[in-house]
């Protein structure tokens, strides 16, 4: 791809986004792909790839004090990904999954009700699911490449000895104020942040900034507040939904190919993204 007097080349195509190198900068385009379990689904959601983006831009800005981040423009991209589309400084990535989790939900329930802890965290007897938790708690994970199997939990202590104490304690204040900060905002507008993860990385001055996607549907579980109970599945205003569906399938073992989504569940899915996207920043989304 040429644009003006340089070359888009493709760097990378992943599960959701597509990244390209643009002179010395990249750019970052999310596609309307959705995947589960590591796989990507042969059906796409329409919008879903400028709901996430512009999104991110928005939580990027609203948590710019907290931690700075890769952005340089959302508007100088070429006009084919106007609207889904980041160009962003070039950022050594961390190859940790920066974790959050202020309720009991997910694999995290899982961890909890086989021993009682999540990477290492211990959490008091009693807990049931969506129960919110005595504070939240960082739960980072390996990062593994498209194709190369599952993230796997990391205790602390393991992430000390992959990144470095310094670097650990700096990648665990930053994802749990992230939370913190996010689920203040979200809390206002009636949604509740079960958890989420972050991606960070270092620029060339050995800054640490927030990379890929911020407080997204994809990133994170949101829940309506006002149908939450302990014990009980809230609403989701996110891609568990689209998980839900298909465990009802059983001619689907979680691996690809993916299964084609009924057009009332790309429905239903895409009016959750816009639903949560509306309710946080005050927008409609057009």
């Amino acid at each position: 791809m040429t644009r003006g007097n340089t070359h888009v080349e493709l760097l990378h195509s992943g599960k959701v986004r597509d990244v390209y190198a643009d002179g010395g900068d990249l750019l970052l385009v999310t596609s309307d792909r959705i995947s589960i379990y590591d796989v990507i689904l042969p059906t796409p959601i329409p919008d879903k790839g400028k709901i996430l983006t512009q999104l991110s831009l928005w939580w990027f800005e609203q948590l710019a004090d907290v931690v700075p981040n890769h952005v340089i423009s959302a508007t100088d991209v070429p006009a084919e990904f106007a609207g889904r589309a980041i160009r962003c400084e070039r950022l050594e990535m961390v190859m940790v999954e920066c974790i959050a989790r202020g309720y009991l939900a997910g694999s995290g329930l899982k961890d909890y009700q086989r021993e009682k802890k999540i990477s290492g965290n211990l959490l008091p007897d009693g807990l049931v699911e969506s129960s919110r938790l005595p504070e939240p708690i960082f739960t980072p994970s390996t990062k593994e490449p498209v194709g190369g199997g599952h993230d796997e939990p990391l205790t602390y202590e393991q992430t000390v000895e992959r990144v470095g104490k310094e670097l650990a304690e700096e990648l665990r204040r930053v994802t749990l104020e992230i939370y913190r900060r996010g689920s203040e905002i979200a809390a206002a507008k009636g949604i509740i942040i079960a958890d989420t993860k972050i991606e960070v990385g270092t620029s060339n001055d050995g800054t640490l900034k927030l990379g890929d996607e911020l407080l997204t549907p994809d990133s994170s579980r949101f829940w309506s507040a006002d149908e939450w109970k302990p014990g009980s599945v809230p609403r989701y205003l996110d891609k568990q939904f689209l998980r839900d569906w298909s465990g009802q399938l059983t001619d689907w073992d979680r691996t690809a190919p993916g299964p084609e989504i009924p057009e009332e569940v790309v429905e239903a899915t895409r009016n959750r993204y816009v639903e949560v996207y509306e309710r946080l920043t005050g927008d409609t989304w057009k």
